[in-house]
């Protein structure tokens, strides 16, 4: 296979769904030779920031010498986002070679596209000898196919009531789903968490005998900047080149992880690799001006938690606008009528979309949910072209695209594949 038809299996995989549990991937693991034993890792689960936290790990590492490993998803435009090494993309032909290698297990056992796409990383990572990896979970934790790992650092960033068909109808018994990628005599680290899924986190590190550690024990949050207070050391931190003030806390969050984990040569490596975090990790869609002016702004808000946070962000510059637009689309498992009414008084226009995904919300789903709730909405069935015309002819007023980090790869893959828009992106 070359590299399309090496992407063409890999992507046909989706047929097989989600199917969480562990026994099939650690067949599959077993069979690469099990390079998820030869890692030493940072597990990162959480409703929200997961992405933002091992971005912000990896980058800290990274500019501390290390050799690091990261594996996130889904990617934006490319697969090859999702695997990364010091920041470099995984390399089309280990894609190639990795899939023609593994074919037949392919068509004997049928894996599915995570698990495949999760034994690459770690084969790639072992045999590339990364000092460190930093691996975020697909879904949930427990039956997740990277819960095969034996972690330095197990990291929860956030709990709130997503995937409920799947994780649970409580924060507890989400809690404990995603808890349960902590692990014996290692290091537990969480974020500010709901006060029901501290007391699990914290039964499940006690009772495997694993240090614990709670953000807000070490965090003070002062009106422009927190300060996070580790041992003989306080760290002020006042920005990011991630936009908004809730990546302060989750910066705060890597740092606490990697100075009770890990051994750093230089401290300043911590403030580097905040500031060049998107250099180090790539890490995109996180209140991303993607066009300064008429604003234009991508957000991977997914779930209602992620939405408040964006909301809260947004109101700071909202009222510099003649007039504000959002773009939305989200998956059909979340809480779309509590996302949808935070809407009716921050946006002026509110359309909707669906992607193409097989969990994607439709049109319909989400307009039959406004019309419950009296929103009006409108139904934009080609959002990269309308983006495309708002850059063009708006001046004054600002778009916002926000939902499911498949729809915003989606349409920015349109938006960059199109030669002639030309965008002042920041």
């Amino acid at each position: 296979m070359n590299l399309e038809e090496s992407l063409n299996k890999l992507f046909s995989l989706h047929q097989f769904g989600i199917k969480l549990g562990l026994e099939k991937p650690m067949h599959l693991f077993n069979y690469l030779g099990n390079p998820q034993s030869k890692l030493k890792c940072f597990h990162i689960a959480g409703s929200n920031a997961k992405g933002s936290v091992a971005s912000f790990i990896s980058s800290i590492l990274i500019e501390d010498g290390y050799k690091v490993g990261l594996y996130t998803s889904p990617h934006f435009v490319k697969f090859n986002e999702r695997i990364r090494i010091n920041g470099e993309m995984i390399d089309d032909n280990y894609v190639v070679k990795f899939m023609n290698d593994i074919n037949k297990y392919i068509d004997e056992y049928e894996p599915t596209f995570f698990e495949l796409t999760t034994a690459m990383a770690f084969k790639y990572f072992a045999e590339n000898k990364v000092d460190c990896a930093v691996i975020e979970t697909g879904l949930g934790g427990r039956l997740d196919a990277t819960n095969a790992l034996n972690p330095v650092a197990s990291v929860i960033t956030t709990i709130s009531l997503e995937h409920t068909n799947i994780l649970g109808n409580s924060i507890e018994e989400i809690a404990y789903e995603k808890g349960e990628i902590i692990k014996s005599h290692s290091k537990a680290f969480i974020g500010i968490l709901p006060e029901q899924a501290k007391e699990v986190l914290q039964r499940k590190a006690f009772s495997v005998n694993t240090e614990f550690y709670n953000l807000e024990d070490n965090l003070r949050i002062e009106n422009d900047h927190v300060i996070l207070f580790n041992n003989e050391r306080d760290y002020h931190l006042y920005e990011t080149p991630l936009f908004g003030k809730y990546q302060l806390k989750n910066a705060a969050l890597a740092i606490l992880s990697i100075l009770n984990s890990m051994k750093l040569k230089n401290t300043q490596s911590i403030f580097n690799g905040i500031k060049y975090v998107v250099k180090n990790s790539g890490i995109q869609g996180r209140y991303e001006v993607f066009n300064e002016s008429p604003r234009v702004i991508l957000d991977s808000s997914h779930n209602e938690e992620g939405i408040t946070n964006f909301l809260n962000e947004f109101k700071e510059e909202k009222n510099k606008f003649n007039s504000r637009e959002v773009i939305f689309g989200v998956m059909k498992d979340k809480n779309i009528k509590e996302m949808l009414k935070q809407f009716d008084n921050n946006f002026d226009k509110i359309f909707v979309t669906s992607f193409n995904y097989e969990r994607a919300a439709s049109v319909d789903q989400i307009k039959n949910i406004a019309d419950e709730l009296n929103i009006n909405i409108e139904v934009i069935s080609s959002p990269a072209e309308y983006i495309q015309e708002f850059v063009l002819n708006k001046s004054e007023e600002c778009l916002v695209v926000l939902g499911s980090i498949y729809l915003l790869g989606e349409i920015k893959a349109k938006l960059i594949c199109n030669n002639s828009l030309k965008m002042s992106c920041k």
